[in-house]
């Protein structure tokens, strides 16, 4: 008998964006909004941080956990932005990226055949790792209420089974903009410690919140509602706040018990972050705040640009987002979205991402990454909207 791909690996199903990315990528003149990053370059002064790392020489080996002064830097940031202390030396593992804080996470709480329920529409990677390490996903969608998402309590009830170990979420969500109330922190938080699950917020966007009143206040984190003693895992990353998706750069936090497993898995993973992209990182916390909040403006501004421009267009309902850098917009009537933006990048050189990337609640939307500059974001609403009126 001829030795086959394991049959976990082969329940991962191909990424529907980078499935439509592929075919982009042979094309000319694409608006490209389907990947989930700015096209602003990484801020100089980060870069400058990584070349003088490994002038300095930061080349070599570092703690699986990461360089302890990497870890105070996220845990002076947690001090300052959030009023959370946590110990850098117990609670806190760096990451090669947040994808990577995931899957270590993931690893660490389920055994094979043990569950997670998954709030979608839902960036699909958490999904596919709970597959990777022979466990089941079980998804559970955020029903749009009025022109905010909300939580359905009463499906996580009937989600949960005897081998329900996780409940992960995101907020700010990727694809939805979604944020979490106060009141559906204490809400997942009681859950999870009813139903003795280990709750894990992916709080990559943090930054990214536009708060009705103004201002640059981060969302406030699980960890203000949490003790030190619940079972409660945070995945952050440094890749949307500070433009550095390809550094590839991000940590976790949790219990100690799990933290100090983590910091043993690391070894079989990757070992530790690279050291003088870790250096960079600490720069970025040190001295990027200035930077992010003329950011976060630009993002806001490109936010109701295309908000306003898509509610001026018939045949689609879009939810206000408060936060991330996406618009999600339910197109009526809508079945197939893959298919949708398959015909909308062919006909019109727009790329989108399908809803159906995204999980249960995604079909019958596309998401928009408006984190582009107003020329590629002003010819992008005029092709959807050219491509809407023609019946789409």
């Amino acid at each position: 008998m001829t030795a086959s791909v394991a049959a976990s690996a082969l329940r991962v199903p191909h990424s529907r964006i980078r499935e439509l990315a592929e075919i982009a990528m042979s094309m000319d003149g694409v608006l490209k909004l389907y990947f989930g990053e700015s096209n602003l370059p990484t801020p100089e002064f980060i870069k400058r941080a990584a070349q003088k790392a490994m002038q300095d020489g930061f080349t070599y080996y570092t703690e699986n956990a990461g360089m302890p002064s990497t870890r105070k830097a996220i845990a002076r940031y947690y001090r300052e932005t959030h009023g959370v202390e946590l110990d850098p030396a117990s609670e806190l593992v760096i990451t090669a990226s947040g994808v990577q804080a995931l899957s270590l996470a993931i690893r660490c709480v389920l055994d094979p055949g043990d569950g997670a329920i998954v709030l979608t529409p839902a960036w699909p990677n958490g999904s596919a790792i709970v597959e990777m390490v022979n466990g089941v996903s079980r998804q559970v969608a955020h029903p749009l209420c009025g022109d905010r998402y909300a939580i359905d309590f009463g499906a996580l009830e009937a989600a949960v089974t005897s081998r329900t170990r996780l409940l992960l979420y995101t907020s700010p969500s990727n694809p939805l903009g979604w944020v979490a109330t106060e009141d559906d922190q204490r809400g997942l938080l009681d859950f999870a410690r009813r139903h003795n699950l280990w709750l894990m917020a992916d709080e990559v966007y943090e930054r990214l919140n536009y708060p009705d009143a103004g201002g640059f206040a981060p969302v406030p984190s699980i960890l203000k509602k949490c003790t030190r003693e619940d079972a409660v895992i945070v995945i952050q990353s440094f890749s949307k706040s500070y433009c550095m998706t390809g550094w590839r750069l991000g940590w976790l936090v949790g219990r100690k018990d799990v933290v100090a497993r983590a910091t043993q898995l690391n070894e079989f993973y990757v070992s530790h972050a690279n050291s003088f992209v870790q250096r960079a990182g600490e720069a970025a916390l040190l001295w990027g705040e200035s930077w992010l909040r003329e950011m976060l403006a630009a993002l806001r501004a490109n936010r109701d640009f295309c908000l306003a421009a898509l509610r001026s267009m018939t045949g689609l309902t879009v939810p206000k987002p408060d936060g991330a850098f996406y618009l999600f917009p339910r197109i009526h009537g809508l079945t197939d979205s893959f298919d949708f933006c398959k015909r909308l990048l062919l006909e019109e050189r727009l790329g989108l991402a399908p809803g159906v990337a995204f999980g249960p609640g995604g079909e019958g939307s596309v998401r928009l990454c408006y984190a582009a500059e107003r020329a590629i974001l002003e010819p992008a609403m005029e092709r959807l909207g050219r491509f809407l009126a023609a019946g789409g």
